[in-house]
């Protein structure tokens, strides 16, 4: 579960991702950026936001990017930060490029290997889930052991970032439609789009 709060941000999602995207060697000319959908996975500490953007170009491509929301800078981390932004209820958010992050490799890892989907959005205080605008199902099944994760090292290759994560490597399509090469998936739905391979897992 993810618990959303009645919150203005400074800068936007958008405003914060577009420069940040405008330097990668996969993202091309993305021009003015359309929000698609977007999903989250629940951090199982409870201390960092893991929200994953489905981001429609000008040319009709889908960008696919993750990223995380700390609530302090990570130490050795500068090069992987998307930059920071102010939360009128938590107060300034470190974003990092989530393909960096550990929380959500992880997170990542146990989705696809336990046949996981996306977490359920509440607003703060309310009863009832939010609409999702997007939806992601794990390809393994329940009761898989997931390795722990405690640090990543990633490179991009073409249009996909390669993750290694202990003894397993995740292939994440940063744009969608990329070949993943991986036996376990991930596959995505939103609205006028998919189904969608959007990550792969396989042995390092």
């Amino acid at each position: 579960m993810a618990v959303l709060h009645r919150a203005t941000l400074s800068p936007s999602k958008l405003e914060l991702l577009t420069p940040w995207l405008a330097g990668r060697s996969w993202s091309g000319e993305t021009g003015e950026l359309e929000q698609l959908g977007a999903y989250r996975f629940d951090d199982a500490m409870g201390e960092v936001g893991v929200e994953t953007f489905l981001l429609g170009t000008p040319d009709g491509r889908v960008l696919h990017v993750p990223v995380t929301y700390r609530a302090a800078p990570v130490e050795g981390a500068e090069a992987d930060l998307v930059g920071t932004m102010e939360h009128s209820v938590l107060g300034p958010r470190w974003v990092y490029d989530g393909c960096a992050d550990p929380v959500w490799a992880a997170e990542l890892l146990t989705v696809v290997l336990t046949g996981g989907t996306q977490a359920a959005l509440f607003l703060d205080g309310g009863s009832d889930p939010l609409p999702a605008t997007s939806t992601v199902q794990g390809s393994g099944t329940d009761g898989t052991p997931v390795e722990e994760v405690t640090s990543v090292s990633w490179r991009d290759d073409g249009d996909t970032t390669v993750v290694r994560a202990g003894s397993t490597e995740i292939v994440l399509a940063r744009v969608v439609g990329a070949d993943v090469a991986a036996g376990q998936t991930l596959t995505g739905r939103w609205a006028d789009g998919g189904p969608a391979t959007l990550a792969g897992v396989r042995d390092a």
